[in-house]
């Protein structure tokens, strides 16, 4: 009879794993905020953005999530088909991670979390992990570089250079089969296997690598853009430093720089990249780009928070 309970307990605790995982990283954040920055002041900083603002901003942030789970939806239809909600918590669960552990440490739980879950190999979901990384880096960098086209002088040097950037993965891709034909003549036969599940890890085709692509660029696009606005709306100024400053950011949460959380690494970045491309820098300016950079980054902390509990609250009864 023990066995059974001990049975029974085993069994309730691997159908809710997700769930425990993600409440405990909910109320760890909740935690972390208190002790780091104090719900109080957080609420009191975001009462001089404004309500509405406030609300939109984490509303459109929260949409990037569901944009990031339909670009891993299609990335794994075999193992992930009918299964957007437990995927959704999946990429919740690693988003938060990602956040909360220093120099990158979370991203080791994707591919755990999609063997767990999906039975995805290791191999296939860290390569598939490290594309869609460069694709978000590319990504990044585009975006935020349209400030800087904005703000340029000779505004068709500045788009035609943009454009050739934006396009630079869609070159790589072509390259692919060059690449891999090379790589499986030249390696030992003891990584045929790996290398099989590496090239697993990578879109099919073109209209499997276009649709990654263009979620990938709506994800950061409708990131940075809101992270830009944010910033305007506080009075960070000018724009090309907004899209610079949000670009900073998110640079420092997708190389391994940050800190726990971000405390401190993620507002620095935003001030450094705002500076770099163009806000002022006597001590008036710096202390108004200071304030907006952690309110900032309390609002990617609590759209992050929120996302997971949405996706909690979004589970399926078994």
């Amino acid at each position: 009879m023990n066995s059974d309970w001990q049975f029974s307990q085993r069994s309730w605790l691997a159908r809710n794993r997700m769930v425990l995982i993600s409440v405990a990283a909910i109320a760890a954040y909740a935690i972390f905020v208190e002790w780091v920055w104090g719900w109080s002041t957080l609420m009191r900083q975001w009462a001089e953005i404004g309500t509405w603002s406030v609300l939109a901003a984490l509303a459109l942030l929260i949409s990037t999530y569901f944009i990031r789970c339909f670009r891993i939806y299609d990335y794994f239809p075999e193992h992930t088909a009918g299964r957007f909600l437990p995927l959704f918590r999946v990429t919740q669960v690693h988003n938060l991670l990602n956040i909360m552990l220093p120099f990158r440490a979370g991203e080791t739980s994707f591919p755990l979390l999609m063997r767990s879950e999906f039975g995805v190999p290791l191999v296939h979901g860290t390569s598939a992990l490290l594309v869609m990384r460069l694709l978000d880096l590319h990504a990044l960098l585009t975006v935020a570089a349209v400030g800087l086209v904005i703000e340029s002088g000779d505004a068709l040097i500045a788009w035609l250079a943009w454009t050739l950037a934006f396009l630079s993965p869609l070159a790589f891709f072509l390259l692919k089969g060059t690449v891999l034909t090379l790589a499986h003549r030249l390696a030992p036969a003891k990584l045929a296997t790996v290398l099989e599940e590496v090239e697993a890890g990578l879109p099919d085709n073109i209209q499997g690598f276009l649709r990654a692509w263009a979620m990938t660029m709506l994800n950061w696009g409708v990131k940075v853009v809101v992270l830009a606005w944010v910033l305007a709306i506080m009075g960070v100024v000018p724009l090309a430093a907004c899209f610079g400053g949000a670009l900073g950011g998110e640079l420092s949460s997708v190389l391994p720089v940050h800190a726990p959380a971000g405390a401190g690494t993620y507002p620095a970045a935003i001030a450094a990249g705002a500076i770099s491309f163009g806000a002022p820098g006597d001590r008036a300016a710096l202390e108004l780009l200071g304030r907006a950079s952690v309110n900032a980054h309390l609002l990617v902390i609590v759209s992050a928070v929120a996302g997971t509990m949405l996706s909690l609250l979004l589970r399926r009864k078994s």
